[in-house]
């Protein structure tokens, strides 16, 4: 499927929560939710503020590690206040700009802290998609896949690698979310 029509298919999706239950609930699921799923979540998290969407942002995984170390590095290059609590699996404070703080923290795609209805589940890795199939909270199931930066780690590459998936996951979230508030207004 072209990647503009994905992009489509979950902006509509999004906005058809919004019009249907008042509200979006993402959760963004990878194998480990340490990488592509944190970028997303916080990335949705900040971009629904800035669009002024009633969408909440989650992620997930099939299991839980931690929030890759090289993720949070990349987030503080871009600026982004990051602030650890714990060890193992520390929750992390992100602040950025004027965008309430998100929580980010690797847990499994059902864990309590997300939603257990009415979720939009966007798988951001083919192994998480092609292996996950049933998401109980799930009201729509959509792919939305990211390459993994993590081929690139401890090389020359793995901090532009970091960069660019970040960067990618924000315009594909930007792009959505515009897509998402016209939908609204004109609808």
């Amino acid at each position: 499927m072209e990647r503009h029509q994905i992009l489509k298919n979950v902006a509509a999706a999004i906005a058809e929560s919004i019009a249907q239950f008042g509200e979006a609930r993402l959760n963004f699921i990878c194998t480990h939710n340490s990488r592509r799923s944190q970028f997303s979540q916080v990335w949705g998290h900040m971009l629904a503020h800035q669009y002024g969407l009633p969408v909440t942002s989650f992620s997930g995984g099939v299991e839980v590690t931690a929030c890759n170390e090289r993720t949070i590095a990349s987030l503080e290059r871009l600026g982004m206040q990051v602030e650890a609590e714990g060890e193992g699996n520390p929750r992390y404070r992100v602040v950025y700009e004027n965008s309430p703080e998100a929580v980010l923290f690797s847990k499994v795609f059902d864990d309590a802290e997300n939603p257990s209805e009415r979720a939009i589940a966007l798988m951001t890795c083919d192994h998480a998609d092609e292996n996950c199939p049933f998401i109980p909270s799930a009201w729509k199931r959509l792919p939305l896949r990211y390459e993994d930066p993590k081929r690139y780690d401890d090389t020359e590459r793995e901090s532009s690698a970091y960069d660019e998936t970040r960067d990618l996951i924000r315009e594909e979230l930007d792009q959505i979310f515009a897509m998402v508030k016209t939908a609204i207004s004109e609808g």
